[in-house]
């Protein structure tokens, strides 16, 4: 109980916040609506009117749940209404844009350690591969890969794999050369080849900065597929649920989509959590 609370709170906190937000936003339309139907609305009438509005500039919680259980639980899966549907559309991207960049992101890191040459030139470049913006990016991506005749899935996992792979070579990196000056000499003294030093002592003291790394990535490689979705003008994903929303001023849809991909986000870091624990339980590291 005396974990739970702490938390309880803090959400009990931001519901109070959100609640107080969407009054003081949609406050506007409720008083115009009153001046031109030529009443007054009284301070309980007022919190009933934000709270219920059909195109608030902030929806009420409760809206959005309501929106969230009518697109989830009141429709079909295989319905393009249904927001587990366009989940799986964004989800399907994400998985492959994270192998994708994990794979990559551990093959680079391993070259980056055991080469000067990769160190002193591609670790700079991967450093500034980040600072281009993703949103001007990813329709070059999109535009280039239509070009050669590749699209549908691959391209929206290509900017999940770009977004995904820099925060596993940094943490890989980081874990590969965690191991101790006197951890390596007496490998040497065993006289372990390049491969047994890896197995053995590398590879195992980088787990846990790798796992780590896979939480960042693994949300960084969400929006990224979200983001791929934008300039395509997608009809499937969350990136389309968002895109339909701000055409039509549908912001309880929008939030909607965005409370998804929040939770959607949390439960792969989670799953993320859970492996880690079990894989460094079983190596005797947690």
């Amino acid at each position: 109980m005396r974990s739970v609370l702490p938390v309880l709170t803090v959400v009990g906190v931001i519901f109070a916040i959100w609640y107080l937000a969407a009054i003081w936003l949609n406050a506007a339309w409720a008083y115009d609506k009153a001046t031109r139907a030529g009443v007054e609305l009284s301070a309980t009438e007022l919190v009933i009117d934000t709270w219920a509005q059909e195109k608030p500039k902030l929806p009420a919680p409760h809206q959005v749940g309501a929106e969230i259980w009518s697109t989830t639980v009141e429709k079909k899966i295989t319905s393009k209404r249904s927001l587990i549907y366009h989940s799986w559309i964004t989800l399907s991207a994400t998985l492959l844009g994270f192998a994708l960049g994990t794979g990559l992101g551990i093959l680079l890191a391993v070259g980056i350690v055991y080469n000067t040459v990769m160190d002193r030139s591609v670790m700079p470049w991967v450093i500034t591969s980040q600072t281009i913006p993703i949103l001007a990016l990813a329709p070059m991506i999109i535009v280039v890969l239509n070009a050669v005749g590749i699209s549908g899935l691959l391209p929206k996992a290509m900017i999940s794999m770009y977004l995904s792979f820099f925060p596993v070579v940094v943490g890989m990196v980081k874990g590969l050369r965690s191991p101790e000056i006197m951890q390596l000499d007496q490998m040497r003294t065993w006289n372990a080849s390049a491969s047994q030093t890896f197995w053995r002592l590398r590879l195992p003291a980088s787990l846990p900065f790798l796992f780590a790394s896979l939480k960042v990535a693994m949300a960084a490689s969400l929006v990224g597929a979200i983001v791929g979705e934008l300039p395509t003008g997608a009809v499937a994903g969350l990136g389309a649920r968002l895109l339909a929303g701000s055409y039509y001023g549908q912001t309880i849809q929008i939030w909607s989509a965005l409370i998804m991909a929040a939770a959607l986000a949390a439960a792969l870091v989670a799953i993320i959590g859970l492996l880690q624990r079990l894989v460094l339980s079983r190596m005797g590291m947690a």
